[in-house]
């Protein structure tokens, strides 16, 4: 069941983010909120989709970002700001502080996608590289921050960024009234306080659930009481957050209703799934939402479920893996290791078979010296394409039963 709305006075209140709604109109854009019939065959809820990837730094990070500076004053605009972030809050803060005439630097990770620390350049920003992960940079921003007397841009942990971040739920109800059940990705925190500060005030009936991977679940942890380590290399880097906000913390412990966890490669089943079905692109952390729905079908199979794509930024080089790598686990694509003699015919002979059942052949690979096999053995990596999982089998059982060692190379 849904909790309430909120009776005790929380940092943010709806009354903050209709403000913030006026204030930023017309300088972020209202994203559509689109039906999706096929996410909807296939996980069993009625799916609609919110493209915060449509904004013009493709995140719903400038919302929160453009209402904090909006409010600053002329004096703190002109000595500049400074920021942490792992790419989308950097991008917000630069384009709109260029836009407004402020000075920004931003204090990135170096393990960033290069994407995002060129298109933060690109809007003027002067860029840090530090440390390994948010917590670095975050702690190194605020080092620069009293060295340089700058004012600090927080990335969650701040009312007037909730407040902005919130407008999203705003125009999300607005748009697909008919939702009974948020599913939002949560990092620090920022955006899943403000959209559930939102909705719980104008339905309090509606159910708000948080999603965070599970290399890092740190919010989750700090709801449930639960210790889990917060570290690896997530392709959601834009929910890589090893300390949860205290302000998010608080606000999320009353607003939001489950936190539920996704794995690696739940997100990138659910990245390739959005750009072959939505024709839309997501970054790891975007894609969050739809990975929960397809991990969890039984927890919101028949319910109103509204995802918001919180962002596209992604790796151009890392997009491509992915849909690579979820176009092996289908079968589409996949690599054959066959032991053959080495001798003149062995590997025209498996080739007639590929040719039998219409599997195109990618590349080929010999391998001669690295093997436990005799000196007149080898191995053939074959990579090749076929239709799905069931033609590459039969592809499969007839290279067995003409007595060859086959062996798929698979990937986890």
């Amino acid at each position: 069941m849904a909790s309430p709305a909120p009776k005790i006075d929380l940092p943010v209140s709806l009354a903050d983010i209709r403000a913030a709604a006026t204030r930023i109109k017309g300088a972020v854009v209202h994203t559509p909120t689109v039906h999706s019939q096929t996410l909807s065959d296939l996980t069993g809820a009625t799916v609609y989709v919110k493209l915060e990837n449509l904004q013009f730094t493709a995140a719903y990070k400038e919302r929160g970002a453009l209402n904090k500076l909006l409010q600053m004053e002329e004096r703190t605009r002109a000595r500049g700001v400074i920021a942490a972030s792992a790419g989308n809050h950097a991008q917000a803060v630069a384009y709109h502080g260029a836009r407004l005439g402020i000075p920004v630097t931003i204090v990135m990770p170096k393990p960033t996608p290069i994407i995002k620390v060129m298109q933060t350049e690109g809007h003027g920003a002067t860029i840090v590289l530090h440390g390994e992960s948010f917590d670095d940079a975050y702690a190194h921003a605020l080092q620069l921050e009293a060295e340089r007397g700058l004012t600090f841009v927080h990335p969650f942990d701040d009312p007037q960024v909730i407040a902005g971040q919130g407008t999203v739920g705003l125009e999300l109800l607005a748009d697909a009234p008919d939702i009974d059940c948020l599913v939002v990705p949560i990092g620090g925190g920022g955006l899943v306080s403000g959209v559930g500060v939102a909705s719980k005030a104008l339905r309090p009936d509606i159910e708000v659930i948080g999603v965070q991977a599970e290399l890092y679940p740190s919010m989750y942890c700090r709801i449930t009481g639960h210790e889990l380590p917060s570290s690896g290399d997530t392709i959601a880097e834009g929910i890589a957050v090893k300390a949860p906000g205290e302000m998010t913390s608080e606000i999320i412990g009353h607003v939001v209703d489950e936190i539920l966890l996704v794995s690696e490669r739940e997100m990138e089943t659910a990245v390739s799934l959005l750009l072959q079905i939505e024709k839309t692109v997501a970054e790891g952390a975007g894609a969050a939402g739809l990975a929960a729905l397809l991990a969890h079908p039984e927890r919101l199979k028949g319910r109103k479920v509204g995802l918001i794509l919180t962002g596209g930024n992604i790796d151009t080089r890392l997009l491509a893996t992915v849909l690579l790598r979820d176009l092996a686990r289908s079968g589409r694509l996949a690599r054959l290791r066959i032991q053959l003699q080495d001798r003149p015919g062995a590997l025209f002979n498996v080739v007639k078979l590929f040719d039998k059942h219409q599997v195109n052949i990618v590349e080929v690979y010999h391998q001669r010296l690295f093997t436990s096999l005799p000196a007149k053995g080898l191995y053939a990596d074959i990579e090749c394409e076929s239709r799905d999982a069931s033609h590459l089998q039969r592809l499969v059982v007839d290279l067995q039963g003409a007595g060859y060692n086959v062996h798929p190379v698979e990937i986890q």
